[in-house]
This record gives C-alpha cells, structure tokens and sequence, in this order.
C-alpha cells in the first residue's frame, strides 16, 4: 500500500459487513470479470421473474453496441419494489417523508405504499395512459413524486422526469425531447418558508406542446388554482372515479424501456439517457445492498432530488428492492437553520446518510457547533455522491459527522450509469481521501491515454470500461448514431465515461473530473453549450465560452468569456443582465459566477475554442497543452491580464 493516510473500517463494521477483507472483495471481483455472465445469473435469482430469461447477456449487433441482458425475460419492477416485500415486511416502514415544516411527517409501509401506487396507476390507467406511453413527471419532494414513479413502472409507461429547478425554456425541451402524453406535477411546494407554484411554471412551459394531452396535478399545499378542461386533480380523481385500490403490474419484457433522463453534455440540445426494466433493477438493487452495506433494521437518507439520477438510483429503486426503509425531505440544508440535516438524522435516527460535497462544504461554513447539538451516534455510514470530494470536506465529515466512526462510501457514477462504476466497500477497504477506490463487480475499468494505450500509475487519462454491465444506458433517446459518436467510438472496443482519471500503485481509482465541457456545479452537471447558447440568445452578445473554476462550497462554479457585439460596452450591469437571462434560460443553477468580457478567444484555424486554454486561465494555472493547434496566440496573455 502506499503512503497516504488510510482510515480502516471498525471491527464491529467489518463484522456486520457483506464484504469483509479486500481478497474477499478480490476474488469475487476476478469471478465477475473472468465469467460476467455467471456472476450476473446468481444476482438476478434475488429478483421475481414472471417469466425466465433466455440468456444472461446477448450481443444484438456489436459494431452498433446493441445487447440484451437477460433476454426474453419477464417482471415488474414495481412488483420486485412493492409486491415482493408484501409476505414478510407489510408492515415494514418503507417511506418516511420529512416535511420543511418540523411537524410535518408522513410514514408508509410496504404495505400502504403499495396501496398507494395502485391507486395513482389506476389514475393513469383511466386517464389512457398504457404501457409504452411517455409520462413527464415535474415535481416537488413530496411522497407523490417516488409514487408516480413506481405507478408508471407499474403500467408499463415510461417516465421521464425533469428537475423542478430548471427554467421554463429548458423544462419545454425536455417534455418535447420526450413527446410525452401526459405531464403529472403539483400545486405547489414549500422551499425556505416560501410557497413555490409549480403548476403555473410548468404550464408556461407546456403551452405550444401538443403531445400533451391530460395534466394530472396532486394537491399538495393550499395556493389557488385554475384548471383547464384536460387537467385534473389527483386527489379528487380517486375519489370521482371510484379508483380500485389493486393494480395488477404489467409483464415487462426486460428490455423495454424503464425510463428516460435528459442530462446535459456537450452538445447544444440535452441528451435523453435510456434505461431498461431487467438490467437496471438488477444493478441498482445490488450496488444498493453492498456499497451501503444495508442491513434490515437500517434508516436510510439519499438527500438527492428524485429529479437526478441519485434520486432514481439511490432513493426509489435500490433502496426499495432491497425492502429498505428510505426517509425523503421536502427542504434545504440551511432552512430554517443551519443545524435541519443533523437535526433530521437524530429525530429519525439515521443509519446511513448520503449527500454531495457541496453540501459538506457549505455546512462546514459553520463549523462544528451546530453539529454538536445534536446526537449522531445512529450513524453507522455516510456516502458521498455528484462530484469528486476535496480530501479536506472528507476529513471534517468523516471526524465531524461520522465521530471518526464510520465509513465513507465516496461514489463514482453517472446517469449513463445507472449505478455505481467505482466505490470503496466500507468493511474491507481501507479508504483514501478523495479516492473512489476500485470498480464494483463486474465493472472492467481502466485509465487510457489518448492513443488508446494503457496510463501508466498515476499518470492521468481516461476512464473507460470495457464491457457492458445491466445497469448501463442502452441508447439516447431517439439519436442512437450519437450514443455511438459520444460515447463509443473515442475507443473501439471501450465505454468512453467521459472522465479524467488516473489509478495509483494500490489500484485505486482518483477522478479528476470532466474531460468534455460538462461542467459539475453543486453535483448538478451543467452543458458548457446549453449555457453558452444562452448568453449568445441575448441581443447584446456575439460570443461566448463557459468553463469550470473552483469554488469553496460548490466545488466548482462558472466562468464565463464573453465577446460583446460591435457598439456594446462592458458594464456591472450588462454583468447582472447576461446572469439573469441565463437564469431564464436555463435556470438558476446555471448563472455564471464570473463573466469576463474580451475582445476575442484562444480557437483553432477551424474556428473552435479552445476551452481547455480557458479553463487553465479559470484555475489560474499554465498548463495549457498543446498549442500547435491554437490560430492566435497572442490572446493568452489579453485574456489573462484582464482576469477576473
């Protein structure tokens, strides 16, 4: 091993573990890579199949990276997250929904839970909605929104979920990326003390969508509302329509779609991430049980909006096929007071807490006092989600949080993903941090430099995999020739993640971050294009290039180039102007951090940026990389002497 400080697993963790020494985790890792197909056969005889699969894994056509896994088999995952659990946990909390308001609590069991996405499935059945349907989904953190989940896994209808922070602009493309047949949202939400309308923002945004064809609104806080004649109230629909309280699941072959999630990335428009019935749940369900190491008895809180693929993943799926009972909150971190998450986590006794960094990063603002007013000993693992984590916001949340007592769980994955890539197990790794460790079961991953050679140790590259695993991405919706372009044919024979990394002298993987213009602020990844498009929409703008820079709480914030059109002068207040039309445009979320305005920037003879010129700018570094490409270079040094 090498010389960095390591922080050991408890004996009394290491005990209860699944996995508990690294030759354990060895040589099961060996089997799953040697014989993938036999290694995935034993997982998948946890989940209920209708009808038995015909193969573990088939190539379709390789060269255009169609498979099937588990093909011609048949089941629900609903059932396997609902149904199943019914004989032995019925009465089992499955959901503790913690509202912003302290005394606002609400606790289902498997029992009642199943209840209640019967009777929402029966709501979508009656409004027409049938297996195959596309179903947008906009809203709050509120139990309705895991339910209209697992309603339309029910039925066969796929989901397509958009975050509830995005702009109007960003949530029509998503809906109309989507051509979804109905949109379920709603009334409101409370965020910070404040009543948000979710209906009215969505509505804005549905206004020319003509695949719409019903909007099914749940009631959830008292504001006013005016209802078109093809929306309707989810509440008052079950009790009008006398809605049975059973819904039979639908038999699903494994490869029909589950859900589609937009995320952003390098190109203008957002990319809809595909992903099946079969393999997904039998990924999600494992890489839940292991890497959390969860036990029956366990409390556990993901603090991930639903609307990300954290959510999906690691607040509804997992956690649920696994029979766990999953606390959900309304609110924010810092409302009413800095102390809420700790307070949550003692009330409800948490066992196992999972967050991003900013959030680590923005509560060590206030030190440790506020955590100390509070008892924490019901922790037993935290986790760590969305972004590299700093090895200084590690440290104060391993001694701070987690008492120098439990294991972090620090997690690399994507919405292409499905599950977890890379990610320590608690009780037989020594952990690193800032490390993501080594790659699940079956995850065949490696560093390659640009010629598609193998990195040597700690030389930086690119993370790639070389063979598919249940839980990845089957396609972008509709645009499989661009599924193959961005993802497949950097390196023949690869899964190119899209990452920098390198893998030090113990085998541990270290992720450095994006190497395309997908930027990660606050966990949330952001496409440089889709910001730059929007800072060029406005009038006064000729050009623009967004890229990374850190930041302290986020981890890494927005910095943005702009070239002004002839006749414009730079001001503080074109400055506020450009950071709210981009929040129009896209979101708040999205607002640059910084904006610089210059006369021209760093591009090729072609005419493309440079962005990774800029970027080195951003990070106040020299490291530019090659330059024999770059058309201009004398606007290094103007772009720099103007820095911000």
């Amino acid at each position: 091993m090498s010389d960095e400080k390591k922080y050991y697993p408890s004996k009394a963790f290491q005990e209860k573990a699944y996995i508990k020494s690294m030759e354990e985790y060895q040589k099961i890792y060996d089997a799953s890579i040697k014989n993938p197909e036999e290694f995935w056969k034993e997982v998948a005889k946890d989940i209920t199949w209708f009808k038995p699969y015909t193969s573990v894994f088939e190539w379709e056509d390789k060269e255009k990276y169609l498979y099937s896994w588990f093909k011609n088999g048949k089941l629900n995952v609903s059932y396997n997250c609902l149904d199943k659990h019914l004989e032995k946990n019925a009465e089992k909390i499955a959901l503790i929904f913690q509202g912003e308001e302290e005394s606002n609590v609400k606790k289902y069991t498997y029992k009642q839970l199943h209840l209640e996405v019967s009777r929402f499935a029966n709501v979508l059945k009656k409004h027409g909605i049938k297996k195959g349907d596309r179903v947008s989904i906009y809203m709050p953190m509120i139990p309705e929104f895991l339910i209209s989940l697992l309603a339309c896994a029910r039925i066969g209808a796929i989901h397509s979920v958009v975050f509830a922070g995005y702009s109007t602009q960003t949530t029509k493309e998503r809906i109309e990326f989507a051509k979804s047949k109905m949109l379920i949202t709603a009334d409101g939400s409370l965020r910070a003390g404040k009543k948000i309308n979710f209906k009215e923002e969505v509505s804005k945004a549905i206004e020319d969508i003509k695949d719409i064809e019903k909007i099914l609104v749940v009631k959830n806080i008292d504001i006013p509302l005016t209802l078109k004649e093809n929306e309707y109230i989810y509440q008052e629909e079950v009790k009008s329509l006398d809605i049975l309280d059973t819904c039979e699941p639908e038999e699903m072959d494994s490869e029909d779609p589950l859900f589609i999630l937009f995320n952003s990335g390098t190109v203008e428009k957002p990319k809809g991430t595909l992903h099946t019935n079969a393999g997904y749940l039998v990924y999600t369900k494992e890489t839940f049980k292991y890497i959390f190491n969860y036990h029956q008895d366990d409390v556990y809180w993901c603090t991930a909006d639903i609307g990300w693929i954290t959510g999906h993943s690691y607040l509804v799926y997992g956690p649920l096929a696994n029979a766990a009972t999953v606390l959900m909150y309304e609110g924010i971190p810092t409302f009413p007071d800095n102390e809420t998450y700790w307070r949550i986590i003692e009330k409800h006794k948490v066992n196992i807490f999972y967050t991003a960094p900013t959030v680590i990063r923005s509560l060590m603002r206030y030190g440790t006092d506020p955590v100390k007013k509070h008892d924490l000993s019901s922790l037993k693992l935290l986790g760590s989600v969305g972004e590299p984590i700093n090895p200084e916001a590690w440290v104060w949340y391993y001694e701070n949080i987690g008492k120098s007592n439990c294991p972090i769980v620090d997690t690399w994955w994507q919405t292409e993903s499905g599950g977890f890539l890379i990610a320590p197990f608690p009780g037989a790794f020594p952990l690193k941090p800032g490390f993501a460790t080594k790659p699940f079961f079956g995850i065949d991953a490696d560093v390659l430099r640009e010629d598609g050679s193998k990195a040597d140790v700690n030389e930086p590259g690119s993370v790639v995999i070389k063979k598919p695993w249940p839980g990845m991405m089957r396609t972008i919706y509709g645009e499989h020739q661009k599924y193959l372009d961005i993802y497949i044919s950097k390196y023949p024979g690869y899964y190119f993640c899209g990452d920098r990394g390198k893998i030090d002298e113990d085998g541990y993987f270290f992720i450095i971050g994006r190497m395309d213009d997908v930027i990660k602020v606050s966990g949330h990844r952001l496409g440089s294009a889709e910001i730059e498009s929007a800072l060029v929409s406005n009038k006064n703008v000729g050009e623009a290039a967004v890229v990374p820079f850190p930041h302290e709480i986020k981890g890494q914030a927005l910095y943005a180039f702009v070239i002004l059109r002839a006749g414009i002068n730079p001001s503080e207040d074109l400055v506020k102007e450009l950071r709210e039309h981009v929040a129009k445009e896209i979101g708040p979320i999205a607002k640059p951090d910084k904006i610089q305005f210059v006369d021209s920037l760093p591009k090729t003879s072609s005419g493309k940026i440079i962005r990774r010129i800029l970027r080195a700018i951003a990070y106040d570094s020299e490291d530019y990389g090659d330059l024999s490409t770059l058309y201009n270079p004398e606007v290094i040094e103007k772009i720099k002497s103007k820095k911000i």
